[in-house]
Formats: structure tokens, C-alpha cells, sequence
């Protein structure tokens, strides 16, 4: 399936809202599954990635009644009983789909559980690297062999086994594996530490204390522990729109000339908002309006984007990849239109993403015409160059996908991507936000 894009007969104006947060949903679904009683959540992201962890709850005893689809495509607004905190075998492997988060944060799960488990997924997780949470769960005394033709990758078959706690210093900031450490040290008898070299995005420690975890945090934000073995409490759940797929539509209204776009009830936990600080060091013109009070421990807002004129490049500093990490791609775009050079670097995490971002981003905006030097952590570049449409390679991943749809809208032509059915793994609806954006 093909998708295409041009410049809008009309710049973008009015009102936007973006599915759920993808992060936030996972481990909803997760510590729902695993709570004890009934907790009622609210603009789940139905996405592919989501739905797969979903399903995998109940593929371990979790109960699900849907009180609303997404035009038949997945649950938006379900109540989901838990396990209390006692899964049962799955009959069957537990299908990731393209999920690195669902594996990994459920790794740290079924490490723990009394029974064998085997988890795989589609081409693209089947090459990503799972040693980086084999290996600290190994060290609390999990049993994981990682089956796969390339070393250290899915399937994963996983001997439940009892745990014990651990101090573990991550090697790489990553949210990931100090969630898979934090839902294992949930079952561990005593106090299991993650320590951090960044800040990363703490949708874990929230929901752990949403659903009544006591959760401690270090002042600096760099420890977090968790004393166990505990059972989480049933809460209900609002989840936020999602700031990674705000930011296209940011992007976007940050390059048409005209443009007045305001996206609404979009998830503003300051562990995900260097975007904002990022677009607007490089002059995009943003009004952000929190909500008065939290939504279940998450922050989150209206923000308006307006058309200023052109941005400038900037140099994103190795603090802040962590934390925009997923929205990579759509900054090379806005670098591109940028006047000056943009440097990205400190940013190999993107090696291993669903493509390698790193050389898909440089190739696709190459093909575009614009002057991007690829290095091994990441790229330098150099904006202002007018990009023409063309026909691109999506390679699989719906962030590439998504962000070159949108340096369609201010580009010379048109663009076409090929292969975009993977945009379901994040966005349901994007192709409908997009022919709106065209007055389609």
C-alpha cells in the first residue's frame, strides 16, 4: 500500500487530536493485566504494537470487555480484570508482532512467573538486540535463551524462576530495560535498583505508584527502586495523546507558511518533552496549555503551533536523546528546512530501531535532495536546500513512513512512500489526519 503526499492547497489550521500515548499503553496494559480487580482504561492506543501486548495479557488470564472500538480496528475504551498478580501458562508463544517494547517490558514479567514461555515477532523484532535486558534479568536469576539466527534476538524462550532483587547500573539510558528491571522486581522479595546515566521517560515509575506500587525516586531522578514482592491495585486509566505522534503534525505546522494548528489533550510528562524544547530553540513559535491538574500521575496540555518563518538549525545535545529519541526522524525533517546545519549525534540507538533510522533518515532525505552527512551515532545537516517529492521506501518503519509523508507537505512535487501499512503500529487514523492536511 502507498500513501502520497504534496504541498496543501491550504496551509494547516484547526484543531487535531492525536490517538493515545503509545508508551503509557504498553504498560497500562501490563499492570492492569496484572493487578488485582477491574480497572477501566480510556484512549488506549490501538495500535498494531499495542494490540499485541493486549492480547499477550490475556493470553496469560487477563479479562477484557470492550466498551468502544476504533472503526473496527482494536479496543480504545476497555475494562481489563487482572491476575492479581498470578498469570497462568500461556497455550500458546506470545506473538510480539514489530513490539520491542512489549517484549522487552514482558521479558521482565514472565521471568518471574512459575511456568515456560516463549515469545517472537515479525522479520524486524527478530533482529534487535535483547541481550541488553537478558542480561540484568539473568544477573536477579532468570533462565532466557535468545533463539533467534542472530545472536541475542527473538524468540525468546523464558524459564520462569523465582528472583531476586539486584542493584543494576544501566550500561545505556533506556526506559526499557529499566521497566523490564522494575516489573521483574515486582515478584523479587526485596529492593531491586536501576540506575541511570540519563534521565529516561518514567511512564513505569507513574503507573507503578497509579496503580498503588510504592516506587522511590532518587532527587536527581537517576535511582529508582521498587521493594517487592508486591501486587498492584486496579485504578482507572486516562491516557494522554502521544507526544511522538503530536510531533509530526508540530513539524508540520513549523514548515507550511500559514499554519495555525492547536493539538489537543496531548501528554506533557517532562520526560518526553524535549521535542518541544528542541523545535523551539530552533524558532518554532509554540503556546502550550497544561491541564490544571494531572491526568493519573501524567501531565498533559494543548499545544499550539503557528507559523513563524523559517527555523534554524541546532545542535542536539547527547542529554536530550534519550528522551527524543523516537522523534529522530521527524527532526531531520524540520532540520532540512531549517536555514543552517543541524547536528544530531550521540544517537546509535536509532541503529537499532525498527530499520536503522540512522541510514533510512539520511538515504530517504538524500533521495530528496537535501545535504545530510551520515555519521555512526548519528548525522549533520545542512538545511535550506528545497527538497523535491519523489518515490521513497517506508523500509518497514512507520516512523520513517510518517515523517517523510510530512516533508512531502512543504516539499516541490509530490511524494509517495511506498509500503506504509506499518504506520498501524503507532497511529491508526494517520492516513485520514494526512488527507485532511491535503483537503482531501
Amino acid at each position: 500500500m502507498n500513501l502520497t503526499s504534496h504541498q496543501p492547497t491550504h496551509p494547516l489550521i484547526g484543531d487535531l487530536s492525536v490517538p493515545g500515548d503509545k508508551s503509557i499503553s504498553h504498560r497500562a496494559a501490563i499492570l492492569g493485566g496484572l493487578a488485582e480487580g477491574t480497572t477501566e482504561i480510556s484512549n488506549f492506543l490501538c495500535s498494531e504494537d499495542c494490540l499485541h501486548t493486549l492480547r499477550a495479557m490475556e493470553q496469560l488470564g487477563a479479562r477484557i470487555q470492550v466498551l468502544e472500538e476504533y472503526d473496527g480496528v482494536g479496543p480504545i475504551h476497555f475494562f481489563i480484570t487482572g491476575v492479581g498478580m498470578s498469570p497462568l501458562a500461556p497455550a500458546e508463544s506470545i506473538d510480539c508482532g514489530n513490539s520491542g517494547t512489549g517484549m522487552r517490558l514482558m521479558a521482565g514479567m514472565l521471568a518471574a512467573c512459575p511456568f515456560e514461555s516463549k515469545m517472537f515477532g515479525d522479520a524486524s523484532l527478530s533482529s534487535r538486540p535483547m541481550g541488553r535486558i537478558i542480561a540484568p534479568l539473568t544477573q536477579m536469576g532468570a533462565s532466557i535463551e535468545a533463539t533467534g539466527t542472530r545472536k541475542g534476538c527473538a524468540p525468546l524462550i523464558i524459564h520462569g524462576r523465582t528472583l531476586s532483587p539486584i542493584e543494576y547500573q544501566l550500561p545505556v539510558a533506556s526506559a526499557q530495560v529499566k521497566s523490564a528491571i522494575l516489573l521483574a522486581g515486582m515478584f523479587a522479595s526485596g529492593t531491586t535498583m536501576v540506575i541511570q546515566p540519563w534521565i529516561t521517560r518514567d511512564h513505569t515509575e507513574r503507573l507503578l505508584s497509579h496503580f498503588g506500587i510504592p516506587c522511590s525516586v532518587s532527587q536527581q531522578g537517576l535511582n529508582i527502586s521498587i521493594t517487592g514482592p508486591v501486587v498492584p491495585q486496579a485504578h482507572n486509566l486516562i491516557i494522554p495523546g502521544d507526544i511522538s505522534s503530536a510531533a509530526f503534525w508540530m513539524v508540520a505546522a513549523s514548515i507550511i507558511p500559514g499554519s495555525n494548528l492547536t493539538l489537543r489533550k496531548v501528554g506533557l510528562n517532562p520526560t518526553r518533552t524535549a521535542i518541544l524544547d528542541v523545535l523551539q530553540r530552533m524558532g518554532a513559535h509554540m503556546t502550550i496549555n497544561q491541564a490544571s491538574a494531572s491526568n493519573d500521575g501524567e501531565p498533559f496540555g494543548d499545544i499550539t503551533v503557528r507559523y513563524a518563518g523559517p527555523l534554524h538549525g541546532t545542535t542536539i545535545q547527547e542529554q536530550e536523546i534519550p528522551n527524543l529519541i523516537d522523534e529522530i526522524p521527524i527532526l531531520a525533517i524540520a532540520a532540512s528546512f531549517a536555514q543552517g546545519t543541524t547536528s544530531i549525534r550521540h544517537a546509535k540507538e536509532l541503529r537499532v530501531k525498527e530499520t536503522d533510522r540512522i541510514a533510512t533518515t539520511t538515504q530517504n532525505l538524500q533521495a530528496m535532495g537535501a545535504h545530510v552527512e551520515e555519521f555512526e551515532d548519528g548525522m549533520v545537516i545542512r538545511g535550506g536546500n528545497p527538497l523535491t517529492g519523489c518515490l521513497l521506501n517506508s523500509f518497514g518503519d512507520h516512523r520513517i513512513a510518517m515523517s517523510f509523508l510530512i516533508a512531502g507537505l512543504a516539499s516541490q512535487g509530490s511524494t509517495t512512500l511506498e509500503g506504509v501499512e506499518c504506520i498501524a503500529t503507532s497511529y491508526p487514523g494517520f492516513a485520514d489526519h494526512l488527507a485532511e492536511a491535503l483537503h482531501e
